[in-house]
């Protein structure tokens, strides 16, 4: 996989056109200067825990003794999850339930708005398949952040630009790219594991 592969891979799973309405209602409580301080915060945040997943997902997969293609398959299955729930959302609203009240910290705006558990499972697939390469899955992280950091902190403006149901359209295909993107890398999973049986 290219770095700028890479990159659209995980843009694609932390979503930032889905999470707009969703960041929209967990800031409405938040005083209006305070709005984007609140979320510059919260994505520093979240890119300070998967820059940490980065580096030490090695670590956590020597600890845990995990193959690499059981790392494949199970993000197979997460990324497979995420998509379907950007395809068809549940009725409560977003694809991470219902938000609460006041200044939103850390939960659930960086933990697992944009750090969620399928970007987690993505760097790992990346750093235990080429092992070699975190300065490049780094430079993919940054590059898919950035992208996400301008969506969001743009996201008032493209809230009232595109309207809800042209962001809601976007967040569908790119719920099916997801989905393509997982079920290839589930196929993938299982084909190593099977040769690796024979």
């Amino acid at each position: 996989m290219t770095t700028l592969s890479a990159g659209i891979l995980l843009f694609l799973i932390m979503d930032p056109l889905g999470n707009i309405p969703f960041f929209l209602s967990l800031l409405k409580h938040v005083p209006p200067k305070r709005r984007r301080v609140v979320m510059i915060r919260e994505l520093l945040i979240a890119l300070g825990v998967l820059l940490g997943f980065l580096i030490g997902g090695q670590h956590i997969l020597k600890v845990l003794q995990l193959k690499q293609e059981s790392i494949s398959i199970a993000g197979g299955i997460v990324l497979f999850l995420i998509g379907i729930r950007m395809v068809f959302p549940p009725p409560e609203g977003g694809i991470f339930g219902k938000p609460g009240e006041g200044e939103p910290f850390i939960v659930p705006m960086a933990i697992p708005g944009v750090a969620g558990p399928s970007a987690m499972a993505a760097l790992l697939l990346l750093t235990n398949t080429s092992p070699g390469r975190t300065a490049d899955w780094a430079i993919a992280l940054l590059l898919a952040w950035l992208a996400t950091s301008v969506i969001l902190l743009s996201s008032t403006y493209l809230f009232r630009w595109l309207g809800e149901s042209v962001l809601t359209a976007l967040e569908r295909v790119m719920g099916m790219l997801l989905i393509a993107l997982s079920v290839q890398m589930f196929m993938g999973g299982v084909a190593a594991f099977l040769h690796m049986q024979i």
